[in-house]
């Protein structure tokens, strides 16, 4: 690895946050977590992205440019006789980060668009694919596409008999790539 890439990885992504191989985060791109991210293999990271949540994203996921992955829980507002502005944080509050609403978990194989927002206490289901511009408040299902504010359900990926076989060819290129590897050793 480039001395390029690792100080960007080192400067730009958060102790908290833990990445798989082939990882590529674009310029100006910030990485944290409170907790603990975690994110796959082969996932791509567009420039001039915020991703400050817990949870996970899948394997192969692709990330375009200036894309906003954030916690809905951050703060606690509701502190009453507390300006909001020096409420409990989330990386402070114990409370905050064991709340469900604080994750987002982003399954394999999904496509978020140009300056899509996805808020924590949602799930993206493998395959699906996010429009750009999008505001993501909800759970999106495996191989849907969503698009609009607030994101809803446009359209599918691919049919059923497409899923079964897109599955069945990624499982077997995943298989013949462990045993290269494995003979490598």
């Amino acid at each position: 690895m480039s001395i390029y890439l690792s100080l960007k990885r080192r400067v730009f992504v958060g102790r908290n946050v833990h990445f798989g191989k082939n990882f590529h985060i674009g310029l100006m791109t910030w990485i944290s977590a409170s907790d603990e991210l975690v994110i796959g293999d082969d996932v791509m990271i567009g420039k001039l992205c915020t991703i400050q949540c817990n949870g996970t994203i899948g394997d192969g996921v692709l990330i375009a440019n200036n894309v906003g992955i954030i916690g809905r829980m951050d703060h606690d507002y509701r502190k009453v006789g507390v300006l909001v502005r020096h409420s409990p944080h989330i990386a402070a509050a114990s409370y905050l980060q064991e709340d469900t609403r604080s994750r987002i978990d982003i399954g394999s194989d999904v496509w978020i668009g140009f300056g899509a927002t996805i808020v924590s206490g949602v799930r993206i289901g493998r395959g699906a694919l996010i429009g750009a511009g999008s505001v993501v408040m909800g759970n999106v299902a495996p191989y849907d596409i969503v698009a609009g504010n607030p994101a809803k359900r446009v359209g599918r990926r691919f049919t059923d008999e497409q899923i079964a076989a897109h599955e069945a060819a990624i499982e077997s290129r995943h298989a013949a790539e462990e045993s290269i590897a494995t003979a490598a050793q």
